[in-house]
């Protein structure tokens, strides 16, 4: 078994324990089922979901995502187009969330596992 690399699981959206069973049993591009989590690892058994309502704090992460692309969409309009019109900055900001939504979603709770969530690596031994 190959040993995955931090940054590799986290992408991958991988348990935080064994870095290998899906954090998440669904597609990303599942819209109907996009925030649901695993309650356990379907690898090692590892519980996903410590509490209810843990990824509430999920949402800071996700509102720190949304205020990065608001800033680098700007920054993008402002470089290319030399100052654009307001409302060119609305109806960008809003078709790149749109686009983004799931990533961001995603992406935001893995973070959040991975920082809060007390898991540690365990590598499960080979028999």
């Amino acid at each position: 078994m190959k040993v995955r690399s931090l940054g590799a699981a986290m992408l991958q959206g991988k348990c935080p324990k064994c870095r290998e069973g899906n954090i998440f049993p669904n597609s990303m591009f599942s819209y109907r089922k996009l925030t649901v989590v695993n309650e356990r690892c379907p690898n090692c058994g590892a519980v996903l979901i410590p509490e209810p309502d843990f990824f509430y704090g999920a949402m800071y992460i996700s509102y720190a995502f949304s205020v990065a692309l608001v800033i680098n969409v700007m920054i993008i309009l402002n470089w290319f187009f030399d100052d654009p019109e307001v409302m060119t900055y609305i109806i960008t900001v809003l078709i790149a969330n749109i686009i983004l939504l799931p990533l961001m979603l995603r992406y935001s709770k893995i973070l959040y596992l991975y920082l809060v969530g007390k898991l540690k690596y365990t590598p499960l031994k080979e028999e």
